[in-house]
């Protein structure tokens, strides 16, 4: 079923709001997404950056090291001899990957830090696998329009769509097991069912974590709207990107719901309002999208298991 716009969010009294913000503000911040790694960041967007120079910040980082070998020797690459050298790892996989790879490894082992607080047993790799793939999908879909992204704001969007599920999980526990218990045939049923249980959805839930950090009004809003691009006062696009990406990840298998909800079917996503913010009615830029978006989807899986 698509996920169709949803209504804004119910009004909930002043106490209620009060006790919401309270709760969510008790929820420790993600310190990478104020660093996020600067010194790589920097030599990677520089043009007289040497691989040597990129490899040996990466070395002082096992996780990030870690995750760069795994993802160069993984099928996606069909490298005939294994990579064992960081330095030959940043040659093959070259800078958009890096800095791919440098924004999510310090997110991830934040939340993971965060995850480690909290008893209820979570599919925590599936929506991280699902985070990551629509942090890639994301970026794809905004290549496929007129929109110039000059910054790394188009993949962060995607990474961080659904990070008010982690901040459910910490301020709303109890409420959390109830929605994850509660089958779904559509992304905007469980919204719905969140907004019934605590008064806020997990959109509007990560939205207002986030403007407690570094980050621009774009991410914020793009999270807080990915299931309602329309909605968006500002910046649709970004949400309207998230939206088809989510959608896509879906159809593609990776869920990453911690509830039960319905498949996605094939060019579902074309009815979404995230579409028609996209790409309007279907002329060029629509059918370029769709040759682009079917060449993703077929790279995703073999990208995803280096990643993780």
């Amino acid at each position: 079923m698509i996920a169709t716009a949803l209504p804004a969010t119910a009004p909930a009294d002043a106490s209620r709001e009060q006790d919401i913000r309270r709760r969510i503000d008790q929820c420790p911040k993600l310190a990478s997404l104020e660093c996020n790694n600067r010194a790589l960041r920097d030599l990677v967007n520089s043009e007289a950056s040497l691989t040597s120079q990129i490899a040996e910040i990466i070395r002082r980082d096992p996780s990030l090291s870690a995750r760069l070998l795994r993802m160069v020797n993984s099928v996606y690459f069909g490298l005939s001899a294994r990579v064992n050298n960081i330095e030959e790892a940043v040659f093959f996989l070259g800078l958009r990957q890096i800095r791919e790879l440098s924004m999510a490894t310090p997110v991830i082992e934040d939340i993971e830090r965060l995850q480690s607080a909290m008893t209820a047993p979570l599919p925590w790799k599936d929506l991280w696998a699902h985070s990551l793939g629509t942090a890639i999908l994301t970026r794809e879909i905004l290549r496929a329009t007129p929109m110039a992204v000059d910054d790394d704001t188009d993949y962060l969007v995607g990474l961080l769509h659904n990070v008010g599920k982690v901040v459910m999980a910490y301020a709303f526990p109890e409420e959390l097991q109830v929605v994850i218990k509660t089958p779904a045939a559509s992304t905007a049923e469980i919204c719905a069912h969140e907004r019934r249980l605590i008064g806020w959805d997990h959109a509007q839930i990560g939205g207002y974590y986030l403007e407690r950090h570094s980050v621009s009004d774009e991410i914020i809003l793009a999270v807080r709207h990915h299931a309602a691009p329309d909605q968006a006062p500002r910046h649709r696009m970004f949400a309207a990107a998230v939206q088809v990406a989510d959608h896509l990840v879906r159809h593609a298998g990776i869920n990453g719901s911690f509830e039960p909800v319905g498949p996605v079917a094939a060019d579902s996503w074309l009815e979404l309002e995230g579409w028609r913010i996209l790409y309007g009615a279907d002329g060029p830029e629509a059918s370029l999208a769709r040759a682009s978006i079917a060449n993703a989807l077929r790279r995703l899986p073999a990208m995803l298991s280096g990643l993780q």
